[in-house]
């Protein structure tokens, strides 16, 4: 029972290293690595294996955090993008009811002006009418008006 199951360990393995061996040849064979094999940085890797796997390491070791950070900036810019809309928004919402607030305390006040304007108009008109009135004045207990007063010395000024 031993001797079988060495049997299929040593066919399982033999069949791992076919993979392998298929595999690297066709890493080898590719055309972008053999163009990187014979650059400069190629040649020092090949004659310098510790810093290649040094390399290849620090690769694969980075690349995690390297995701991370460049997932953390795309939130970070998406984030800043969606604040920026909500930023617009708000700004635009506030600027927008502020416009609307002075826009109303505007129409009130234009509203109380033209009120206090026609009220003055019809107040110093009637006083005006009433003032220059062909009609004659009434005189008070003591024979003398005070309108009258007025009114004949703005005769005397006018006959002048």
């Amino acid at each position: 029972m031993a001797n079988e199951e060495t049997l299929s360990i040593s066919k399982d393995l033999q069949e791992l290293q076919k993979k392998l061996s298929l595999l690297i040849e066709s890493v080898q064979n590719n055309s972008k690595v053999v163009a990187f094999v014979k650059s400069p940085v190629g040649r020092y890797l090949d004659r310098h294996p510790f810093a290649a796997l040094t390399l290849l390491l620090f690769v694969a070791v980075s690349a995690i955090p390297v995701g991370f950070f460049l997932l953390l900036v795309v939130l970070t810019t998406l984030a800043a993008l969606v604040g920026v809309i909500v930023l617009e928004g708000l700004v635009i919402s506030v600027g927008g009811l502020s416009l609307l607030c002075v826009l109303c305390g505007l129409g009130f006040v234009s509203l109380v002006m033209s009120v206090t304007i026609t009220v003055s108009y019809m107040v110093v008109s009637s006083l005006i009418n009433s003032w220059f009135s062909s009609r004659p004045l009434t005189q008070n207990s003591r024979g003398d008006s005070q309108l009258a007063m007025k009114s004949t010395n703005l005769e005397g000024l006018h006959q002048e």
